[in-house]
């Protein structure tokens, strides 16, 4: 048994440890059910749960590494746009992120598959040898996608649009 202050109490049956806690104006709460004997503290329940709440958001904001980033593109894309995108592509890996190109087409585009295969190879040649082709290129519908991931070597991708030209 652990007090509000962090003093171990030692160990008390259960109606004493209710006792001190009602006494304390507090809640019981069972800390290690699996110990033996089971591990219970003096607490403001409501305080506990916040903290307790508190612990689980900042494990979660912790594991957000390898997720995954959709960048949109078009198969009429012009090239700077094209590699605007792909720096942004380069950021998302550099940061331990998935990245999807998603080639879309609209209306009579789809008669043209061969345009999107064709920005997507651009997109893997500017690149470079720093990416991995984790899926090939598929078609969903009306999109055409891959997912790339940065490669394990210790190769570090290019800063600028000098180091690497469509």
């Amino acid at each position: 048994m652990i007090d509000a202050t962090g003093k171990q109490l030692g160990v008390l049956s259960k109606s004493e440890a209710l006792e001190k806690a009602s006494s304390a104006e507090l809640d019981l709460v069972e800390i290690a059910p699996n110990a033996k004997p089971p591990v219970a503290r003096i607490v403001d329940f409501e305080k506990f749960r916040y903290e307790e709440n508190k612990k689980a958001q900042a494990a979660r904001k912790g594991s957000s590494e390898g997720g995954l980033k959709e960048l949109w593109l078009s198969p009429r894309i012009a090239e700077h746009d094209l590699e605007t995108r792909l720096r942004r592509a380069q950021e998302f890996l550099g940061d331990g992120q998935k990245v999807k190109l998603t080639v879309k087409f609209r209306g009579r585009e789809m008669g043209h598959r061969e345009l999107g295969r064709q920005v997507l190879d651009k997109a893997i040649a500017y690149l470079g040898e720093k990416v991995v082709v984790e899926r090939e290129p598929k078609m969903e519908g009306r999109n055409l996608s891959i997912i790339i991931t940065k490669s394990k070597g210790k190769q570090s991708l290019p800063s600028n649009e000098n180091e690497a030209k469509i």
